[in-house]
């Protein structure tokens, strides 16, 4: 029998202004690519973060400089009326850091540790402990993250002593060390809804396997994500499936897509992903959906593809004022269809849906217009893409007026 996730409930933790857990929405996180030293530029990649959709965004903070710009940064953006939760990304030295310095340590929302390098022998737990009881002092919370390019060699040693295979002794070391070190810091006085835990592998399967495994054995809320997933759509496709997979099952809490930007590409690609991923499982809704066919040789492909393109364009455009102006808009459903076979089904299943109606040949272009399932419109000649468009606007206007 498959097992229902669905059935726990995680704790709630409170991270700056938002929180996370429970049947609360999946958060989108997403992290700067800037140095942290450089102010400025962190700034406004920050902004453009939040612009995008992120809502949670970590920063490396690996030295004195990046320690003492945080409260800088964080001045920066409340004056820009930019209050999103940020993450202080530690390794190694993060006890040393938020020591020092400890306007840094007020100013981050949350701390993100990793148990597999906050210390290494006897130094291991007394580090470990100094983190915890700064975040205990300054009220924050932590997410105890591990990853299997800094597994704890301690555990995954215990494992394979024990006869287990490397991905095995991988699997049970990334979990035994959050779920250990999550522990340990709620008997140092960290309370349980301060705590988020994530374990993270860069091969799908493996890390659908391990949040289930993790999730069985917790109740802290979960940050999901495929660590290194790489660049392009190999990235976007491994990232889709693995993250999907672990939510369908009621699985975590906040997500993040490891993507790593091609050329002129803006950090904010990550983004875009995690939103499509939880639209596309009706997680969330951030936009009308615009349905589409792939075209064929009964479409006028030209036509139809520049239709398509025209009308995404024109909902990425508008968006900001619908969402103002109309409550409730990002939930319409939009369907674009390139002919008769399939068009007017999928159209009059839609809110507003249009089908081109004459084959690839015919120059003399028309298309029909359904509105909440019934024929409304027939457009024809040349302005077919300024005709729908108006009556999108009409249609939302309309709609959304009363609400």
């Amino acid at each position: 029998m498959k097992k229902d996730y669905r059935m726990k409930e995680t704790c709630i933790v409170k991270i700056g202004k938002v929180k996370i857990g429970g049947n609360l929405p999946i958060l989108i996180q997403s992290m700067t690519d800037t140095l942290t030293s450089d102010i400025d530029s962190t700034v406004m990649q920050i902004l453009e973060l939040e612009k995008a959709g992120s809502e949670i965004i970590r920063l490396t903070i690996n030295n004195e400089k990046s320690a003492q710009c945080i409260p800088l940064i964080k001045k920066k953006l409340l004056d820009k009326k930019c209050d999103i939760p940020l993450v202080g990304d530690f390794h190694y030295n993060g006890h040393i850091l938020l020591e020092r310095f400890p306007e840094c340590a007020k100013s981050i929302d949350k701390y993100r540790i990793n148990p597999g390098n906050i210390g290494f022998g006897s130094k291991e737990e007394d580090n470990f402990k100094k983190v915890v009881l700064l975040a205990i002092e300054h009220e924050k919370p932590i997410r105890i993250g591990a990853n299997w390019g800094s597994t704890n060699k301690r555990l995954f040693q215990r494992f394979l002593n024990m006869g287990l295979t490397d991905r095995q002794a991988t699997t049970q070391s990334l979990i035994s060390s959050v779920i250990e070190s999550a522990e340990y810091a709620e008997k140092l006085g960290l309370r349980k809804d301060q705590i988020v835990l994530s374990c993270k592998v860069s091969e799908v399967k493996h890390l659908v396997e391990i949040y289930e495994d993790l999730y069985s054995k917790c109740s802290y809320p979960l940050h999901v994500g495929l660590t290194e997933s790489g660049t392009g759509l190999n990235s976007v496709v491994a990232s889709s499936i693995a993250i999907g997979t672990i939510l369908q099952k009621g699985i975590g809490n906040t997500i993040r897509v490891s993507y790593t930007p091609g050329q002129k590409e803006l950090r904010s690609h990550e983004v875009k992903v995690c939103r499509e991923i939880l639209q596309s499982l009706s997680l969330r809704t951030f936009a009308p959906s615009l349905i589409s066919c792939p075209g064929c040789g009964r479409t006028n492909i030209d036509a139809f593809g520049r239709l398509v393109h025209k009308v995404k364009i024109y909902i990425e455009d508008k968006m900001p004022i619908w969402k103002r102006k109309f409550p409730g808009v990002e939930n319409i459903r939009i369907a674009v269809m390139g002919c008769v076979v399939n068009g007017p089904g999928e159209s009059k299943h839609s809110d507003i849906g249009i089908s081109l109606s004459r084959n690839r040949d015919d120059k003399n272009m028309s298309a029909v217009v359904f509105i909440s399932g019934k024929k409304k419109y027939t457009l024809r000649g040349n302005k077919i893409e300024e005709n729908f468009f108006d009556i999108i606007d009409t249609y939302i206007s309309e709609k959304f007026s009363s609400i």
